[in-house]
Parts: structure tokens; C-alpha cells; sequence
């Protein structure tokens, strides 16, 4: 799961068509590794406006956080000859924490008008920290690997 302090701000506007957000999502996954793309395995990727608060409390989210996204299912390394008949993993992105999340987060280099840019980037990395999950790698490991 991917959460981020709220910051006790409001939600706010979506900037985004959801064709355009959909689309970032699109490309994302389309920009991973072919080793990636061949290894994933019944697993939808969905997007959201909101997670509901049977999210937050599913994904053990703290009061004054919200999710950017929430894989759901049983992940690669867990898997074994008895998984099948089995419905989809998925993963769900959140597109109004992410864009908030992409928005307040100014990074060296960013200029004033590279909001579209920002989602992109966050949407991607929220896209790779989902797909860890469905690859077996939990949250402990990744912050052990840096990715936070």
C-alpha cells in the first residue's frame, strides 16, 4: 500500500480528465521492463477517484493519511499449485491522493507549470510500489531498499 500524511488539507479539485489519468496509468505500465510485464499474473490495475474508508481501515492507513494506491490479492511468491480458479489481484490507484500527493511535492528542477509532469512521475512510482506488492516485496523491504 502506498499512504501519505494528508497534511490536514481538504481533497481537492481533480485536474485531470480520468481518460487523461487512465492514460498516465497506461503508460506507466507500459514503460516497465518486458522481464516485468511477462511475470505479472492475473492482476487488473483500477483507478479510483477516492479510497473509501473500507480502504483506509483495510490497509491499516492512520487517521490523518490517505492512500495513493492498495494492491489486493495473494502475491507471486505466495503462490503455489493449488492457486487457480482464482479472481484477479488488483491494484487500485487512487487519482485524487496521487495528484495532491504530485502537487505538493516540488522537486529541484521542477518549474511552476510541470504539474502535469509531477502526476506522471508520481503516478509511475506509485504504480512500481504496487506492483512490488503483487511481486512479493512488502513495505518493510522497501524501505529497507530506499524506495521511500
Amino acid at each position: 500500500m502506498g499512504w501519505r500524511p494528508t497534511m490536514g488539507r481538504q481533497p481537492v479539485m481533480i485536474m485531470l480528465p480520468t481518460e487523461q489519468f487512465e492514460a498516465l496509468v497506461e503508460q506507466a505500465l507500459a514503460g516497465l521492463p518486458p522481464y516485468f510485464q511477462e511475470k505479472m499474473s492475473n492482476v487488473a490495475v483500477l483507478v479510483q477517484v477516492w479510497p473509501t474508508r473500507s480502504d483506509l481501515v483495510r490497509a491499516g492507513v492512520p487517521a490523518g493519511h490517505t492512500l495513493l494506491g492498495l494492491y489486493t490479492g495473494i502475491p507471486l511468491t505466495v503462490r503455489n499449485q493449488g492457486y487457480n480458479l482464482v479472481a484477479p489481484d488488483t491494484i487500485t490507484l487512487f487519482q485524487g491522493p496521487i495528484e495532491a500527493a504530485a502537487l505538493a511535492m516540488v522537486l529541484p528542477g521542477d518549474e511552476a507549470g510541470d504539474g502535469l509532469a509531477r502526476i506522471e512521475r508520481q503516478v509511475r512510482r506509485t504504480v512500481l510500489h504496487e506492483l512490488a506488492h503483487h511481486f512479493g516485496i512488502s513495505d518493510e523491504r522497501l524501505r529497507e531498499l530506499g524506495a521511500y
